[in-house]
């Protein structure tokens, strides 16, 4: 829908919008719409990506859900006490704030999450009712937010915590499957049911999480059925984003690996999820799955940790210790350690893939967005891991719209 003004007004609806990715957002969005801040960290604002037709930064209009209930202005409170937002960005960008606040919506509870200091209520009844009620409050929160908000249409982003876990279920395999498993009233992961809410009324969807969301088999099918893009899984912002830089240049240069171990240390929300060891479990199958398919076949240790530091806060560190062989047998090594605020380095990947999903769906694209895979540790397009080879996806995707 095409605004008075000549806008293409489009949603970015945030799931687990009072997290601190979304706080980052918001927030940045509000400056880069003031010409406040510098659009670092953005990929489409960049030759040859500035050139496609992408909504513009004032053509974006924010909402989303949460399971928790705890204010907006808390969670930006205490990214500028952590030195990651300015505290007069905040002041100068409290209308925007508050117009968010105001699309915040109850989202369901995944099932295996309980317990939660800040649970809403509301989240909690709707994580026990049958999915096919839970879909349909979705799609009704979003079909308001775009009859208020006078929208061309919503991109769907997943920003929620690792979700638990899970046996695979022969259902995700068979969308035939898939439909009467929701028709009887079987339980699902909640991002499994954003993405079929999504996918199965034309709305676009980008998973960030390592959560199931769109990835599975049935839902792959349905995205392609209904023309409508997607785009995952699970963001690559900081220790895997140089691994996957890294260990190309082993490879290419022919020097033997013989162990890889990563040590993760965060203290924010998400690490106080994956201190549990089954939302844990689903952080690390990405991470180390990268140097697998990197480093080739052979004998090698190859591991990755995660702990929980609260004092660390949103300052994700990472620390990597690389033994490697060279010419004549000498082993050598090589060490970095990374830190950096997991908030600010995803935040305008999603405003990224947001501006991407949306030029997918106006061009008429759907299915996987499969030259997206450089800002994913398991792009749902499969290829290889290599940045540099998924960067050049993107930019030949650019080029060839620029083309016609």
């Amino acid at each position: 829908m095409t605004s008075e003004t000549g806008q293409r007004r489009v949603g970015l609806w945030l799931v687990g919008g009072r997290g601190a990715i979304s706080t980052c957002v918001v927030y940045g969005l509000s400056a880069l719409r003031r010409g406040a801040l510098e659009p670092i960290g953005l990929a489409t604002e960049t030759e040859p990506m500035r050139g496609l037709d992408l909504p513009g930064f004032d053509e974006l209009v924010l909402g989303g859900h949460d399971v928790c209930s705890r204010d907006f202005s808390k969670s930006a409170g205490e990214l500028v006490s952590m030195g990651i937002l300015d505290g007069d960005l905040v002041v100068a960008s409290a209308d925007e704030a508050s117009a968010y606040e105001a699309n915040l919506r109850s989202g369901p509870l995944d099932g295996p999450d309980v317990g939660m200091a800040d649970l809403d209520p509301r989240s909690a009844e709707l994580g026990g009712a049958p999915p096919r009620d839970q879909i349909a409050q979705l799609v009704a929160d979003w079909q308001a937010f775009e009859e208020d908000q006078g929208l061309e249409r919503t991109v769907v982003v997943l920003l929620s915590s690792t979700e638990a876990a899970r046996e695979h279920q022969a259902e995700w395999d068979d969308l035939e499957h898939l439909e009467a498993a929701l028709d009887e009233g079987r339980e699902q992961p909640a991002s499994l049911l954003y993405a079929y809410a999504a996918l199965s009324t034309g709305r676009p969807f980008v998973n960030f999480t390592p959560n199931l969301g769109s990835s599975s088999d049935a839902l792959r099918w349905l995205a392609d059925d209904r023309g409508v893009p997607h785009a995952g899984q699970d963001g690559k912002t900081g220790e895997t984003l140089v691994k996957t830089v890294l260990a190309p240049m082993f490879a290419a240069r022919a020097l033997k690996v013989l162990a890889w171990q990563g040590y993760n240390m965060l203290g924010n929300r998400d690490g106080e999820v994956l201190h549990d060891p089954a939302h844990r479990q689903a952080k690390l199958r990405n991470k180390d799955e990268v140097l697998r398919e990197l480093l080739g076949p052979g004998e090698r240790h190859t591991q990755v940790s995660i702990d929980y530091v609260p004092s660390l806060a949103d300052w994700k560190t990472a620390w990597d210790f690389i033994h490697f062989e060279g010419f004549l047998g000498a082993r050598m090594s090589l060490q970095f350690t990374w830190q950096g605020s997991d908030s600010a380095l995803a935040a305008p990947l999603v405003i990224d893939l947001a501006r991407l999903a949306a030029f997918a769906a106006r061009a008429g694209e759907g299915g996987v967005m499969d030259h997206t895979a450089c800002y994913f540790k398991a792009p749902l397009g499969g290829g290889t891991h290599d940045f540099h080879h998924q960067h050049l996806r993107l930019l030949e995707y650019a080029a060839r719209h620029l083309k016609t």
